[in-house]
C-alpha cells in the first residue's frame, strides 16, 4: 500500500468551487488504487468542507513555517507528496526533498495562475493580452520554478500545455494533462426540453477574480438582452457573495443573484441558457462542464471556452464582445432548433474529453512509471535540479547575515 500525502491550499469544498471537486476527484482516484491517503493543510477550516475522514482519508493540520512539518513526515514516510497549487510546493517541497528526498512530488496546479493574473492585469489597462510582456511577471517566475522543481506536474488545460511547452520551453517529461475527471456512466439522458425550461445561469465561486468580474460584465449586458426578452430571468449562483454582489440584485429588471446553490447541477438542468461572458482567467471552467453535464447549451467567450474542446464544436455559442454575447444569447433563448442541435453534443463531448475512467487510468500508470524510474528522471531534468540548489540565493543571504551581524 502506498503512503500518500497531498498538501493543500485550502481544504477541499466540492460545492464551492471547481478547484474543490477536482481535488476530491484526485483523493478519490488514490483511495481507488487502495493507497493510504493523508490529507494536510495549514487553512483553516470551513462549515463547507468536505468530510474526508468519512472518505477514509486522514486529516492533519500543519503550520507553514515551522519544523514541526519536518517531525510530522519523518513519521509518516510518504511515497508520493502532491502539492496543490505552487504556494505550497514552495512552501513545503524542501522540507519533503530535505527528510523524504525519494518521495516523488506531484504539482497539481489547478490553473496557471501567472496566465489568470497577467490576462487580468491586460484588461484593467484595458489592452490586448501580450504573452511576452504579461508572462514575465514575479508570479510566473514561481509558478514555473516550482513546476521545473517537481517530478510531475498536472495540466488543466490543453492550452496551457501548449504555453508551457512553447512559451517557457518546458520539457513534455515534466507535465500530464489532465482535465475534470468526470464519471460518464452517471450522465442523464433525459433532461427537460426547450419548453421546459426557462431563464439563463450563471454560477461560481464570488472569491474568483474572474467570476465576480463576469457578474459585473452581466450587470452592463442584461438591459439589452432584457429588453428582447421581456419575460427573461438572469439567475447568478456562487459560493460566499460579498454584499457588493447581493446589491446588484434587481427583481423589476430580472437580474438576480441568488447566491449558494444547494445543487449547481439541479440550477443549471431547469435553465434554457447557461450564460457565461469570461473576460479573464486560465484553466477550463467548472460551470461550463456542469453545463454540458445537464444538457444546458452554454453561450461564452473564447477565454471561456479555452482549453476545453474546438470552438467550432461547441454545446452553445462563442462571442467575442458584447454586441456579440447579446445578439447570441437572445437567438439562442428563442431559437429551439439551434438549442436542441447544442444540446446534443454535451453529453457527446463530455464522453470525449473528461472519460474519468481513462483519465484517471492514464494518471495512475505515468506516476507508476514515473516512480520505478525517479532517478533517472531527475538527473535528465537539471534545470529543476539547479532551482533546487540551495547555494542559488546563499550569496545574498550570507552577506546580508553578515551586515545585520556588524550591525
Amino acid at each position: 500500500m502506498m503512503q500518500v500525502l497531498v498538501i493543500g491550499y485550502v481544504w477541499p469544498e466540492p460545492n464551492s468551487s471547481a478547484a474543490g471537486s477536482h481535488m476530491m476527484s484526485l483523493l478519490r482516484l488514490f483511495k481507488a488504487q487502495q493507497w493510504s491517503v493523508t490529507f494536510a493543510s495549514p487553512a483553516q477550516t470551513t462549515e463547507h468542507m468536505q468530510d474526508l475522514n468519512a472518505e477514509g482519508i486522514e486529516v492533519v493540520n500543519i503550520a507553514l513555517n515551522c519544523s514541526s512539518f519536518d517531525d510530522f513526515i519523518a513519521e509518516l514516510q510518504p511515497e508520493l507528496v502532491m502539492f496543490d497549487r505552487f504556494m505550497m510546493e514552495e512552501q513545503f517541497a524542501w522540507r519533503v526533498e530535505k527528510v523524504c528526498p525519494d518521495a516523488m512530488r506531484l504539482l497539481d496546479t489547478e490553473d496557471l495562475q501567472c496566465l489568470r493574473q497577467g490576462r487580468h492585469q491586460a484588461l484593467k489597462q484595458q489592452r490586448p493580452f501580450e504573452p511576452l510582456q504579461d508572462l514575465s511577471s514575479d508570479i510566473a517566475k514561481r509558478e514555473i520554478a516550482a513546476i521545473y522543481r517537481s517530478d510531475l506536474s498536472l495540466i488543466i488545460s490543453d492550452y496551457e500545455m501548449q504555453l508551457l511547452q512553447r512559451h517557457f520551453a518546458m520539457p513534455a517529461t515534466l507535465l500530464h494533462h489532465l482535465p475534470f475527471m468526470l464519471d460518464a456512466s452517471s450522465l442523464q439522458g433525459n433532461s427537460l426540453s426547450f419548453d421546459e425550461r426557462q431563464h439563463f445561469v450563471t454560477i461560481g465561486n464570488f472569491r474568483h477574480a474572474p467570476n465576480w468580474d463576469c457578474v459585473l460584465w452581466l450587470s452592463q449586458l442584461w438591459p439589452a438582452i432584457r429588453k428582447q426578452l421581456p419575460h427573461a430571468e438572469m439567475h447568478i449562483y456562487g459560493s460566499y457573495p460579498p454584499p457588493k454582489a447581493t446589491a446588484l440584485s434587481n427583481p423589476k429588471t430580472g437580474f438576480l443573484v441568488k447566491g449558494w446553490a444547494d445543487d449547481a447541477q439541479q440550477v443549471l438542468a431547469s435553465a434554457k441558457i447557461c450564460l457565461a461572458p469570461l473576460r479573464f482567467g486560465a484553466g477550463i471552467k467548472g460551470k461550463l462542464i456542469d453545463a454540458m453535464q445537464t444538457q444546458t447549451p452554454s453561450i461564452t467567450t473564447s477565454i471561456g471556452s479555452e482549453g476545453m474542446m474546438a470552438q467550432d464544436n461547441w454545446p452553445g455559442l462563442i462571442a467575442a464582445n458584447e454586441h456579440e454575447i447579446v445578439t447570441a444569447a437572445v437567438a439562442l433563448y428563442q431559437d429551439a432548433d439551434l438549442w436542441q442541435k447544442k444540446q446534443l453534443r454535451c453529453h457527446e463531448l463530455i464522453k470525449q474529453a473528461y472519460h474519468g475512467e481513462w483519465l484517471g487510468a492514464a494518471l495512475i500508470e505515468r506516476i507508476k512509471r514515473l516512480r520505478s524510474q525517479l532517478a533517472t528522471h531527475r538527473q535528465q531534468n537539471f534545470t529543476g535540479a539547479m532551482l533546487r540548489h540551495h547555494s542559488m540565493k546563499s550569496t545574498q543571504y550570507m552577506s546580508q547575515w553578515i551586515e545585520l551581524k556588524n550591525k
